[in-house]
């Protein structure tokens, strides 16, 4: 049996690293014409790597282009498409006529953008008979609907959204930003939204009566999981799940295309049916400690309503973060041994840390702690380091790691720790808190 296919979102080479051992396929844009314009997004030469990348660990890739393109940028979107095919990309994600006849007349694979909106078998068929080889369905479609369109196709494949943030607008077709912003440079048809939906909003008629409504953010949606619905989902012959995340963390990526790998081979070998309940509670638990604004199962189901908005919250809703415990200041690669200028809790041997790049680095690998040296001498736990009190020691490492202050080491955990942030916050997050 052909397995569904996983893909998972990138926006930078560690994105890719973080999910690698657990997708089938990377999505992930240029600096140009895609949807998540205010992405880290790739130059041309890191385009070339990061398909490089996936292909050498036998991964798919498929470059996003697929914003409307005006009159003035043919000539660029063109340029875009050949030099994707030149670097070997199995497929460029589409939406505009214009990208759709290059890639045609390229002879690359083309998939069809959910922003096409197709939510019936007519518009599906007409796309596949233009020679798409993929569909991306609305993300209005429900699981009956998706059955049907695919029962009328004969060689496009299908694919659907399981996990990410939803728009309250139809598949994303939305002109609210450009219209609070007063420009189109902040069309979320350009990939530029502002999200104004998260908003708090106050609806006033012309006599000043205000609409009493439950909840203060009634347009701001939760974000999609489908991970209960993984067998259905399967049953329905979707050939690939797509997770949203091109402004997500890699660590964002890493947990969810592990959760949705464990739920897709359940599926296939036999275990998720017997112990269902079970196993979608634990993964939904560790789903939400990954960047949410609450979970909904969008459309698949049932009609969305308030339920499926959030309504308190415009943001993070978890109290998980990636803490900063210190800086990679040295590094044996002989040795495989990395020195940490320690600054932030304490290190004990069996613990598992992330060692994350900085700007400039593409370093991301998770490593067990087996070896600690602090001034020559072996230990199993070193003291708690702070600011005010930071250390040098050294750990063992797996990967190769880069030093001067460009690669650093986190943990993952629960935000209980004492908050020392300033009246001005600075922006990195995972700053804030003490070990």
């Amino acid at each position: 049996m052909k397995k569904v296919e996983l893909m998972a979102p990138a926006k930078n080479i560690k994105s890719i690293k973080a999910g690698l051992k657990f997708a089938d396929s990377f999505y992930f844009g240029a600096k140009e014409f895609n949807m998540r314009a205010q992405a880290d997004n790739f130059t041309k030469e890191e385009l070339d790597r990061a398909v490089r990348l996936c292909h050498d660990n036998g991964l798919k890739a498929y470059l996003t282009t697929n914003i409307l393109i005006y009159e003035n940028e043919l000539n660029d979107i063109l340029q875009t498409i050949e030099y994707a095919n030149g670097i070997n990309f199995d497929a460029v994600i589409v939406h505009d006529i214009a990208a759709i006849q290059y890639a045609k007349d390229i002879g690359i694979p083309f998939h069809i953008s959910t922003q096409a909106n197709i939510s019936n078998s007519m518009s599906a068929k007409f796309y596949e008979d233009l020679g798409a080889s993929r569909l991306i369905l609305a993300r209005e479609c429900s699981l009956e609907r998706i059955k049907e369109i695919k029962g009328k196709l004969s060689k496009a494949e299908l694919e659907v959204f399981v996990h990410g943030a939803m728009c309250t607008s139809i598949s994303g077709r939305c002109y609210f930003s450009q219209d609070v912003c007063g420009s189109e440079e902040f069309s979320a048809n350009r990939g530029r939204c502002v999200q104004p939906c998260r908003r708090q909003w106050r609806v006033i008629d012309e006599e000043n009566n205000e609409y009493i409504y439950d909840g203060e953010r009634f347009l701001n949606s939760r974000d999609l999981c489908a991970i209960e619905l993984i067998p259905e989902m399967i049953d329905a012959k979707i050939d690939a799940f797509k997770i949203e995340g091109r402004m997500r963390d890699p660590h964002y990526v890493e947990v969810t295309t592990k959760i949705y790998r464990q739920a897709i081979e359940a599926y296939y070998n036999g275990s998720f049916s017997t112990d269902s309940k079970k196993m979608v509670g634990k993964w939904i638990y560790e789903l939400k400690k990954e960047y949410n604004r609450g979970f909904t199962t969008g459309f698949y189901v049932k009609r969305v309503t308030q339920e499926d908005q959030q309504h308190k919250s415009p943001t993070n809703l978890s109290h998980w973060r990636l803490i900063k415990m210190g800086t990679i200041t040295g590094y044996s690669k002989n040795q495989k041994e990395a020195k940490v200028q320690l600054n932030n809790g304490r290190i004990r041997k069996g613990m598992v840390v992330l060692i994350q790049g900085g700007a400039g680095s593409d370093t991301y690998f998770n490593q067990k702690i087996t070896s600690i040296e602090i001034d020559g001498s072996k230990v199993e736990s070193t003291s708690k380091a702070t600011e005010n009190n930071p250390f040098d020691v050294w750990i063992n490492v797996d990967e190769g790691v880069r030093p001067n202050k460009i690669d650093h080491i986190y943990i993952f955990t629960e935000k209980t720790y004492k908050h020392r942030m300033s009246k001005k916050p600075k922006k990195k997050k995972a700053d804030y808190y003490k070990l």
